[in-house]
């Protein structure tokens, strides 16, 4: 539940009943959200504990880690540390250094990789090539405000010295976290109660109710439209050069962390449309931070030999046909921040389990994607 507490011993043993039955049940292994509600209020104890049910069958640990700013260290050690306890492979999903003040510190993040390797730890990394996040305008919220979820967080905001509490928790993010030092760095990408705040920043939002554009006005903002819901949101909060040194790493695949928007839609994140085409044109083809090959690699192979698909992944007789045909002259990708909603130019063919579902640079009539399943699937396990 929603609770600040560690869970009981009976809590435990069902929680590994589900992940063994998840397991059989074609998971590939078990992912971890230690960064958000309710999952931050698990020990890392109690993942371990999982992953030790997960290691025998073949399965992987992912994980959102705890902190991605200024306790992104520790965070690295704690995700290695499940993954060597725990007895299992273990990954750094959408690695990214959040915060102004924590520019350059991949160099850390990358040696604590390599460090944990070396000792014979799987530990690998995916990336999006991008230095904005997107998540919930309840990530610039302290934690300990959102115990209880979202009716406990309007409790709270509804006694004054609890309120004042929860809004220097916010200028503290604004300032040194997901904010990046600015309250223009907080772009809304999508509001249920109102559509007319997509695509417009936490100052600009200030602004409009009369406010200038000082980190607490902008706190009171945020808890304005969090107490309306909340938003989807875009952080710009990240460095260039750290984008740059995780897509280098040997150990580093490339991943969107995307979704499936509706088109046309909001102002999303352009990872949904632009990852791939992102870094073959831009970071391959325009700055040559790694090569074609390497590119391919991360995007192909890599993570399908991470989650066990053998079968997939490498262009060779006997293995599924998933092919994208581009050309790495004209690849490129068009979304951006302000326009999202843009198709990425340059890919030819896409064939799916052998069926082109892109055709000449059109899409088919065709649907062969199916449901894939990991290494412990059993079938009769679903009857």
């Amino acid at each position: 539940g929603l609770q600040n507490r560690k869970a009981t011993p009976e809590e435990i043993q069902k929680m590994k009943e589900l992940t063994r039955q998840a397991m059989l049940d074609g998971a590939f292994g078990l992912s971890t959200g230690l960064f958000y509600v309710p999952g931050n209020y698990t020990p890392t104890e109690e993942v371990i504990d999982l992953a030790k049910v997960v290691g025998p069958l073949g399965g992987v640990h992912i994980s959102h880690m705890r902190d991605e700013a200024a306790g992104v260290l520790d965070s690295v050690r704690e995700t290695i540390r499940i993954g060597e306890e725990g007895g299992l492979p273990t990954q750094i999903t959408h690695h990214k250094i959040v915060g102004a003040d924590n520019r350059g510190k991949s160099a850390e993040t990358l040696r604590l990789v390599q460090q944990a390797r070396a000792r014979g730890v799987d530990v690998t990394i995916d990336q999006y090539p991008y230095t904005a996040s997107s998540t919930g305008t309840a990530a610039m919220f302290p934690q300990w405000a959102q115990e209880g979820g979202h009716k406990a967080l309007l409790e709270r905001l509804s006694a004054p010295e609890q309120r004042a509490k929860i809004k220097a928790g916010i200028v503290e993010r604004l300032r040194f976290d997901r904010g990046g030092g600015d309250p223009k760095n907080v772009v809304l990408a999508a509001c249920s109660f109102d559509d007319s705040l997509a695509g417009k920043n936490l100052a600009q939002v200030a602004a409009q109710r009369g406010r200038q554009a000082t980190f607490e006005n902008a706190a009171e903002t945020a808890i304005e439209i969090q107490q309306k819901g909340g938003c989807s949101a875009i952080y710009h909060a990240m460095a260039g050069e750290d984008v740059v040194a995780i897509l280098r790493s040997p150990y580093a695949m490339v991943a969107s962390d995307g979704g499936i928007p509706v088109f046309g839609k909001d102002v999303p994140h352009p990872r949904n449309y632009g990852t791939f085409a992102r870094v073959l044109g831009f970071y391959v083809g325009e700055r040559n931070v790694i090569t074609l090959e390497d590119a391919v690699r991360k995007m192909t192979s890599f993570p399908a030999a991470r989650l066990g698909l053998f079968d997939r992944g490498l262009l060779r007789p006997g293995m599924k046909a998933d092919i994208a045909v581009f050309d790495p002259l004209t690849v490129r990708d068009k979304a951006d921040f302000l326009k999202p909603h843009q198709y990425a130019e340059g890919f030819r063919h896409v064939l799916v389990n052998g069926q082109p579902v892109l055709l000449d640079g059109k899409m088919t009539e065709f649907r062969p994607g199916r449901v894939l399943r990991g290494p412990a699937w059993q079938p009769t396990s679903l009857q």
